[in-house]
């Protein structure tokens, strides 16, 4: 059979048979069921605003250094001839130890010369004295001679011109009188030196007086006294060394207080400053402004030593600001002072706070009320929240203040706003919310960042 006859009398009646039967079955079969329309809400997690006091915090890190160290420096040199039996390193010396003591001999016999100079002075000042009475009363006796020396030759004058002696005779009564001159000349001379020489005896008995006081000072620095209590650093003497002048015998911390030099993120620093200050006020980034401005805000401190589980705090107050900025890390060391380093210790349980220790320095402003929220639901500059009808409305908040997660906010959000930690897809004004509480994060945001 042709290929065209085939079509025509087999193909063709088979389609319209089908084309039939399909007609029939739309014709007479039901229509599709219809699902309305309805509108899908978002899944979303909110957290309600409360009015929440947050104290503004900085946090630092640092190593514990006792706030002041005493250096066993021998100001005279000698022989060490005892050494304190607890002068051994980690040992506690209360006050007014003696350390040690050099061998005093040297300082006894200088006293001892001194003494005897002093002595020799004074007895030269006496002879002075009465070689001066001695001299003014020979004085008075020779001025009497001479006298009677001008008498003669006057006598012997009017004699040679009488005729009666000779010329010889008057050039003897002359030069008798001359002798006598020179005599008292002499006398006086002696008598205008004697101020001069008390003053000399004076000034070398003051200069003698200067000699044993020196020698008794070095006397009583051949005791090195321990001027407050403190703990053995190092010790780099023994007992029959000799000990140079200048040489320092031990080193030892003091136990009364500690110093924590805390590096600080100076950005964060400086806006806690601000922030205590006030908007209006500016801070100057110098160490001594800084430094007077953190002492007269009053700022609370407290320094943290973290074993494994447990937290040791001990309360401090901040000191002094550091003179340099680190330039590995940009951060500023911020000095807090800790005046129970070494009370309240139990052994076992509670250590002092030692020289080496890291800890860590929690710097904290007054508490300062408001709207706190994490600070990731604040999306430039708009917050998003749910409404009575678990619709999304956006509002525009300015942010007062960020530490750590959490931010201040101010605007258009009152306390009971349930506010969107987690961010949709897309947002979109009005959209239908799924609202989740998450009660968690409600517990940590009321917590954070408040005094420990």
């Amino acid at each position: 059979m042709r290929p065209g006859l085939k079509v025509l009398l087999i193909t063709l009646p088979i389609s319209a048979l089908g084309v039939a039967a399909l007609v029939y079955v739309i014709a007479n079969g039901a229509p599709p069921d219809r699902i309305p329309l309805t509108e899908r809400a978002t899944p979303v997690r909110v957290i309600t605003a409360q009015t929440t006091a947050v104290a503004p915090r900085v946090v630092g890190f640092g190593f514990a250094r006792p706030s002041r160290t005493y250096e066993a420096i021998a100001q005279v040199g000698g022989t060490i001839e005892h050494i304190n039996a607890g002068l051994e390193k980690g040992a506690i010396l209360p006050a007014s130890s003696v350390l040690l003591r050099i061998s005093p001999a040297d300082f006894t016999l200088a006293i001892a010369q001194a003494n005897a100079n002093i002595r020799a002075a004074e007895a030269r000042l006496s002879e002075i004295a009465v070689s001066e009475t001695n001299q003014a009363e020979a004085l008075e006796i020779e001025r009497e001679v001479l006298a009677l020396r001008a008498a003669d030759l006057e006598r012997a004058e009017t004699l040679l011109r009488n005729g009666t002696i000779s010329q010889t005779g008057l050039d003897a009564a002359r030069t008798a009188h001359l002798a006598q001159r020179q005599k008292m000349q002499s006398l006086e001379s002696a008598l205008a030196l004697v101020p001069t020489q008390r003053a000399v005896q004076t000034e070398q008995i003051a200069v003698y007086q200067s000699a044993l006081e020196t020698a008794k000072l070095n006397l009583a620095r051949t005791e090195l006294t321990l001027p407050f209590a403190a703990r053995v650093a190092s010790v780099s003497v023994e007992t029959g060394q000799f000990l140079r002048s200048g040489q320092t015998a031990a080193v030892l911390d003091g136990i009364d207080a500690a110093e924590v030099e805390a590096q600080v993120p100076i950005a964060a620093l400086k806006t806690l400053l601000e922030y205590s200050f006030g908007s209006q006020e500016t801070v100057a980034l110098d160490s001594a402004t800084m430094t007077e401005v953190l002492r007269n805000l009053g700022l609370s401190a407290e320094v943290h030593l973290r074993l494994e589980d447990e937290i040791i705090k001990w309360p401090a107050k901040v000191d002094r600001i550091s003179d340099t900025i680190d330039p590995k890390s940009g951060t500023l060391g911020v000095i807090v002072r800790v005046d129970t380093a070494y009370s309240e210790v139990e052994p076992g349980k509670r250590p002092p706070l030692t020289k080496g220790m890291f800890v860590e320095v929690s710097l904290q402003g007054k508490p300062e009320s408001g709207i706190w929220v994490p600070r990731s639901a604040v999306r430039e500059g708009r917050l998003l929240l749910a409404d009575a009808e678990d619709r999304l409305r956006a509002t525009e908040v300015e942010t007062m203040l960020v530490q750590d997660g959490i931010a201040l906010i101010s605007g258009d959000v009152a306390p009971g706003a349930r506010i969107l930690f987690s961010q949709p897809g897309n947002v979109v004004d009005g959209m239908l919310l799924d609202v989740t509480e998450d009660r968690a994060l409600a517990d940590w945001l009321a917590t954070e960042g408040r005094l420990e």
